[in-house]
């Protein structure tokens, strides 16, 4: 018995959901979200409450998956989902320049990253940058892609990391004596 997919969704006044065939659409304040739902799983809209139905036991393994992802658009559409990167290091800044993000991350060169549609990102004094949109998987793969731009360096802790990410510091170079000695 899936406890999250038999789980009900609430939709809040203000979303539209529209079922069909292999797809939900969930449209609501902060935009439009399509939702692929995978074959042997169906929605049933009952006033303001979805509940995802799967055929067979078989269908089980989905059957979370597919109730968590509409749950998710729902949410994304009425509040959206933000993440938050930090950026360590001398020099290390951000600012955002019309569509795309200039990074100074210690390189020989200025990075500019391309904003995607529907994805907004705030830097907030050079070093905090927030990644806001509808879409929570859109959303972690930008900060992803972001972060992976100068992860976070295991000895001196410099590069971009989400805010709250607990890292691993390593020792330095111990003092090693030469054989010759």
């Amino acid at each position: 018995m899936s406890r999250i997919g038999n789980k009900i969704i609430t939709v809040p006044s203000g979303v539209k959901v529209q079922i069909k065939d292999s797809a939900v659409e969930v449209q609501g304040p902060k935009g439009k979200l399509t939702v692929a739902v995978p074959r042997g799983v169906q929605f049933e809209q009952k006033d303001s409450t979805l509940v995802a139905k799967r055929e067979t036991e078989e269908h089980r393994a989905l059957h979370g998956l597919a109730r968590a992802l509409v749950a998710n658009a729902v949410t994304g559409v009425t509040t959206g989902f933000k993440k938050e990167l930090d950026i360590v290091g001398v020099g290390y800044r951000a600012e955002v320049k019309g569509k795309n993000v200039v990074l100074a991350l210690g390189y020989s060169h200025p990075i500019e990253f391309a904003i995607p549609e529907g994805i907004q990102i705030a830097v907030d004094k050079q070093t905090h940058l927030v990644v806001s949109g509808a879409d929570k998987g859109q959303v972690g793969q930008v900060t992803a892609n972001l972060r992976s731009l100068r992860p976070p360096d295991p000895y001196k802790q410099k590069g971009v990391r989400i805010t709250g990410e607990r890292l691993k510091k390593k020792a330095g170079k111990a003092g090693v004596k030469s054989a010759g000695a």
